[in-house]
């Protein structure tokens, strides 16, 4: 292989794909990321085998070809270099990187061992705006609980229905539920359950990313993936595994009506709780009275050890 790219835009490259490079393993070309050409591009991939991450950039590429290389060492390098044209070509399992002054050579492994991507057989297809998904993940990301008795709750449900997206995510005490409206109208429903980390990634990855994000669902997989403007390529994929099981019949449990209803300030409830936080016990309680006469709330949270708080 024998291609030349510019620093700014590898460095890139490598701050997306190194987000699913395991720092520690037991299979070292797992601590590798793959550089191999593709047409007229240049595709980094990694995966810790639970998550997989490519990228595509358009670079002049004189012989093509592919080789793992150590993905800290390469990334650090990389971030040494002045933002010019770098010049990477390989003998055997040798990395060489060219720039300017700078002259390096990386021992890398054969291409082969690295582990094979498996293909998404497509059982659904949408998409909608990567904003509006990141946004809509953040908002929920925290509230799920790892759990090995129930698995499916320490993941994300996300239900393709006819004309909107719902997120939802609980951890059997606490619920949330998210809901964003898709710009055409989905012709097959369909839903799955996606890891906290991979929702996470799915957030760090493609939240500064202006543009349509294509969601492709497979029996035990999903694709998330970003295509480039000018090209019919793309330009980043995420695929993950996806929680088997069914999520709970949250729907059940959401009350059709309400005993007592209240209209706060947003703002002044969060300030109020957080200090009431600082003052609670071993369960973390609070209690919130209302009284509907004098049309107030109060804030209330004791610590034997700290003292006592309370807030109207």
């Amino acid at each position: 292989m024998n291609i030349t790219v510019l620093q700014n835009k590898l460095k890139e490259g490598l701050n997306i794909v190194g987000r699913s490079s395991p720092k520690s393993t037991s299979l070292p070309v797992l601590k590798n990321i793959l550089l191999q050409t593709e047409d007229n591009f240049l595709n980094l991939s990694s995966t810790d085998l639970e998550i997989g991450i490519r990228w595509w950039s358009l670079v002049k590429i004189t012989k093509k070809g592919g080789i793992t290389i150590p993905f800290h060492s390469f990334f650090n390098f990389v971030n040494f270099l002045p933002d010019k044209k770098i010049d990477i070509s390989t003998k055997e399992n040798n990395v060489f990187i060219e720039a300017e002054e700078y002259k390096t050579q990386i021992n890398g492994i054969n291409k082969e061992e690295f582990p094979v991507f498996p293909e998404v057989k497509e059982k659904g297809k949408v998409t909608v705006s990567s904003s509006e998904l990141c946004s809509g993940l953040s908002q929920i990301i925290d509230v799920p609980s790892l759990s090995k008795v129930k698995p499916e709750i320490s993941g994300i449900f996300v239900s393709f229905e006819k004309k909107e997206v719902k997120l939802v995510a609980t951890d059997s005490y606490r619920l949330a539920e998210k809901k964003l409206f898709l710009k055409k109208e989905n012709k097959k429903p369909f839903s799955f359950i996606i890891p906290q980390k991979t929702a996470r990634e799915v957030i760090n990855i493609f939240r500064d990313i202006e543009k349509d994000i294509e969601i492709v669902f497979g029996e035990n997989q999903i694709l998330f993936r970003v295509n480039m403007d000018e090209f019919d390529h793309p330009y980043i994929e995420l695929t993950s595994k996806i929680i088997e099981g069914n999520y709970p019949d949250y729907q059940s449990i959401v009350p059709d009506s309400f005993k007592t209803q209240i209209i706060l300030n947003k703002d002044d409830l969060i300030n109020k709780v957080k200090a009431a936080s600082v003052f609670t016990g071993k369960i973390n309680e609070i209690n919130l009275n209302i009284d509907p006469d004098k049309e107030e709330m109060d804030i209330e949270s004791s610590n034997s050890d700290l003292g006592n708080y309370k807030s109207t």
